[in-house]
């Protein structure tokens, strides 16, 4: 299976966004600190940049994230919310929302390693889209592990679930009450620039 394992610091400030996006708040980096202050982006390069933003930060690449691009135009509404939304329902973004692992790239690695179920079914591939309804919850063996104790224990409470998910901390997980919606994403993005690229 094929991962970004990009550095985290670097490419933030390569892309203009902030660690804590990621689930890195204490993540900084100041090697460089004038490395993008450069000549005017021309409108190729900041539609580009745009998408390498958004699989930077949900850990996507380019086959899946076309894929996600075709369904969100062929729903209703605007492409680019779309886009986002279907992105947000994501098994591995879910785990990370729910306040069940510290970054996305964690939460990606503990679904590969099969701790958590979807409406008691045991569900392994985080791009697995959950749908309305979907109850998520760390799977009953899984529990007893050193790193759900923690959680169980209240080490993530304070992490606030957004509005399209119902937190459970008795059960280590949650329900999907809602779809998401584009004012839940939680990081500054022109998806309009996407759509433009890859309208072209």
């Amino acid at each position: 299976m094929a991962k970004n394992m990009q550095p985290i610091a670097k490419r933030c400030r390569t892309l203009g966004i902030s660690p804590a996006v990621m689930g890195y708040s204490k993540k900084t980096s100041i090697k460089n600190p004038g490395g993008n202050m450069r000549k005017k982006k021309s409108e190729y390069s900041m539609q580009l940049t745009e998408k390498q933003k958004v699989k930077f930060i949900y850990g996507i690449l380019e086959k899946q994230f076309r894929a996600y691009y075709d369904k969100a135009e062929k729903a209703e509404g605007k492409t680019g919310e779309a886009l986002l939304t279907i992105i947000e329902t994501r098994l591995d973004n879910v785990v990370y929302r729910l306040g069940l692992a510290a970054t996305r790239r964690e939460a990606r690695q503990l679904v590969n390693h099969a701790h958590f179920t979807v409406n008691g079914k045991k569900v392994n591939i985080p791009s697995y889209l959950v749908k309305v309804g979907d109850v998520i919850e760390v799977k009953e063996k899984s529990r007893a592990t050193t790193r759900f104790k923690a959680i169980a224990d209240g080490e993530n409470a304070s992490v606030p679930a957004p509005k399209w998910l119902q937190k459970d901390a008795n059960l280590l997980g949650g329900k999907v009450v809602a779809a998401p919606q584009r004012d839940d994403i939680d990081f500054p993005v022109e998806e309009h620039l996407i759509v433009e690229l890859y309208s072209k």
